[in-house]
């Protein structure tokens, strides 16, 4: 890769592994800038409730309940999960059986779902397992589109 003498100065010396190389080692690539919040690593086992007000990565084992209703969920290549989860976005890279209610829902090539999803967008990328049913709300379009007056409103006119 070009640069890559400055690197290793701005470093002290080390070359900075590739997003690749993290990987192909089983870790999940660092975003530059992004500041992550818990993490269970690979050898952790949880049976019980997890609740949290900041970003989860699991690439353990879970089986439970998961509640992050503001916050990603990120389930990394090695992770196996059995449980209910509840998050504003779910990034699944390992495997999730259970039920998930999340508004942002990210299977990735490998990972796999199966189980309830209920959500309002939905990515499933080539190569990744996904056996689910699932829902998506449908927004009142009533109160969203601006051409149409409440029912209410119409009655106070009359």
């Amino acid at each position: 890769m070009w640069n890559q003498e400055q690197l290793r100065k701005a470093n002290g010396g080390l070359a900075q592994p590739s997003d690749a190389a993290a990987t192909a080692e089983g870790r999940l690539p660092a975003v530059k800038g992004e500041v992550r919040g818990a993490a269970l690593g690979g050898s952790v086992c949880v049976t019980g409730d997890i609740t949290g007000a900041e970003d989860l990565v699991i690439d353990g084992q879970v089986e439970g309940r998961i509640d992050l209703p503001d916050h990603t969920l990120t389930i990394g290549p090695n992770a196996t999960v059995l449980a209910t989860i509840t998050a504003n976005v779910v990034t699944v890279f390992g495997s999730v059986v259970g039920s998930l209610s999340a508004d942002r829902v990210d299977v990735r090539q490998g990972g796999s779902l199966e189980g309830t999803v209920t959500c309002a967008r939905l990515a499933v990328q080539d190569g990744a397992h996904f056996c689910t049913r699932v829902e998506m709300p449908v927004p009142d379009r009533r109160s969203t589109d601006t051409g149409l007056e409440s029912p209410r409103a119409l009655a106070t006119v009359a």
